[in-house]
């Protein structure tokens, strides 16, 4: 259980300042071929999620978005063709090394002067109040230290009327599934990790942290307790991942 100085990395116990460092580290170290270790462990299913997480936003043309966590820039990818060259998607992150891939892409892809790049905590955003008109953040919420800042960020940075969707791994309901999913986690995972990158440590504590992660009614209370409205979630594939959304008024 952590106490008031302590949060989880993983299964260990760590300092509170030393979690940011840690995840720092996990993302260097994977960010050459996130890409395709997505893929691979996926089998291209996080794709379908994340169009259906881009699909619960209700973006229209001349709506700005902040995406945190924004990686290489897979949802920011799907948003800019929805807000047009009216709106505006912020990428933003705090690893450098994710967000400067998420960058590149956006130039190749041609779109580098629409999507702007911010390295930034989700704890403590540089945007003023009322900002932006959607917020969202894919797989990350579960690497921010205290999640209940995070949150507050995501809600004061929006407008009234805006609304934030969160993509983020949940807990499977299906019993029966369970240990072929915790063979395929601690097992699998970490040896796909060990032979494409060379690090199968960071691919354990992937899986770690997606265990610690609140299950998805936890995390709507959460999104309540931050002033977020109407808050819902859809689970997906059996509940290995979750839309999480909320409204602000």
């Amino acid at each position: 259980m952590s106490d008031d100085n302590t949060t989880h990395f993983g299964y260990r116990e760590v300092p509170l300042e030393e979690k940011a460092k840690r995840v720092g580290s996990v993302f260097d170290s994977v960010a050459d071929r996130y890409d395709f270790m997505n893929d691979l462990m996926s089998g291209g299913l996080h794709r379908i999620w994340k169009r259906q997480t881009i699909g619960q936003t209700f973006l229209r043309p001349g709506h700005e978005m902040l995406d945190l966590a924004s990686g290489t820039g897979d949802l920011a990818s799907l948003a800019l063709p929805k807000v047009g060259t009216e709106g505006r998607v912020v990428m933003s992150d705090i690893n450098l090394s994710m967000l400067a891939r998420g960058r590149d892409r956006m130039i190749d892809e041609g779109v580098g002067e629409q999507a702007a790049c911010v390295l930034a905590d989700a704890e403590e955003l540089p945007f003023p109040d009322r900002s932006f008109d959607r917020v969202t953040i894919g797989f990350g919420l579960r690497n921010v230290t205290r999640k209940e800042n995070a949150l507050a960020e995501m809600r004061r940075v929006l407008r009234p009327g805006g609304r934030a969707v969160i993509l983020e791994f949940s807990h499977v309901y299906v019993s029966a599934l369970r240990p072929l999913y915790d063979l395929y986690s601690f097992r699998i995972m970490p040896m796909m990790g060990k032979l494409v990158v060379n690090d199968s440590e960071s691919y354990r504590y992937l899986a770690e942290s997606i265990r610690m992660h609140p299950e998805a009614p936890a995390l709507k209370e959460m999104m309540e307790d931050a002033g977020f409205e109407d808050c819902d979630y859809t689970l997906l594939t059996a509940g290995v991942a979750a839309i999480h959304t909320g409204w602000v008024y």
